[in-house]
């Protein structure tokens, strides 16, 4: 890897601190073809960002409609791809966000029947959630120079 590469990595890992796993992330750029394009890793981030959106609008709907169950399905599901790509911070979040949709608290250890508490953490979590990707995705987009 050229020294330049090297500093554009390390400049992601300072400025992403604790919201970026890069040895997860690291996985993900070995599976490039060519360090120079990146294609394969960024086609495996960009579409994680189109994916996220769409999952940030379902919850929104799912919020409105007081659907627990399905916030749960969606912070699952988000979940899991921010896993695979070391997102850490929204990897967290959504976690939560699965808790707390199955009527859990945000460890998933206690039960919680009260539906309008639960909302109510939802949606702070859920925009909590949609900053730590918006700052992710910024230094992901300088990163792949997009």
């Amino acid at each position: 890897m050229a020294p330049e590469e090297l500093h554009v990595e390390a400049t992601l890992i300072k400025k992403a601190g604790d919201a970026l796993d890069y040895a997860t992330f690291e996985q993900i750029l070995q599976m490039d073809d060519d360090e120079d394009e990146r294609e394969f890793s960024r086609e495996i981030v960009f579409d994680f960002f189109q994916q996220a959106e769409s999952t940030f609008k379902n919850m929104d709907t799912a919020l409105g409609e007081r659907d627990l169950e399905e916030l749960s399905s969606l912070g699952h599901f988000l979940k899991g791809s921010s896993a695979t790509l070391g997102l850490t911070k929204v990897k967290d979040s959504c976690e939560k966000i699965q808790h707390i949709g199955s009527r859990k608290d945000e460890t998933g250890s206690h039960d919680e029947l009260d539906d309008d508490k639960s909302l109510e953490k939802l949606d702070g979590i859920i925009k909590q959630t949609k900053k730590d990707f918006e700052v992710i995705e910024k230094l992901m987009r300088e990163f792949y120079e997009a």
